[in-house]
């Protein structure tokens, strides 16, 4: 098992007001250098059903969604060691630093893109941010028993903190 390092930097500005953790990037997101780049991902899909708008193609417009949304994105995850794109498999974990996020923007909540994020969530950055976090069901093609309807269901809690 080979440690990696989170290669993908947060999105966030002065105006976001939530942020979105997922736990660590999946293989086709090292390679494609951004969050949720797996085709099968719901991620994307997700967010633009709930906030009513196209869903984002090209890195540069994911960006754009995001921060003209309000959301900031990140994962928990600074380096792990993991095999392929595995959350079970992963060991050795070092946490991100998610102040620089917190002191930058006035985010109001927090959320977890599945049970992972939000265990290492819980382990190593609750205490420090003093936020707890809202764990949301996993955008990911694993977790096949959520429907992208399903999904957008629970995932429109997020649009309370975004007015």
């Amino acid at each position: 098992m080979n440690t990696v390092t989170h290669p993908i930097p947060p999105v966030f500005d002065s105006a976001s007001r939530i942020l979105i953790l997922g736990s660590f990037p999946s293989v086709k997101s090292r390679e494609g250098h951004f969050f949720y780049h797996h085709p099968q991902n719901r991620f994307w899909k997700t967010l633009a059903g709930i906030l009513a708008v196209p869903v984002p193609g090209s890195i540069d417009e994911k960006k754009e969604f995001l921060l003209s949304h309000h959301i900031a994105l990140w994962d928990v995850i600074a380096s792990c060691s993991i095999e392929g794109s595995s959350d079970s498999s992963i060991r050795d974990v070092v946490p991100n630093d998610l102040s620089r996020i917190l002191s930058t923007a006035d985010i109001r909540a927090i959320f977890c893109n599945g049970k992972t994020s939000w265990n290492y969530y819980r382990k190593y950055q609750e205490s420090a941010t003093g936020i707890p976090a809202v764990s949301l069901p996993s955008t990911s093609p694993a977790n096949a028993a959520w429907t992208l309807e399903k999904l957008e269901g629970a995932w429109g809690i997020i649009t309370d903190y975004l007015k």
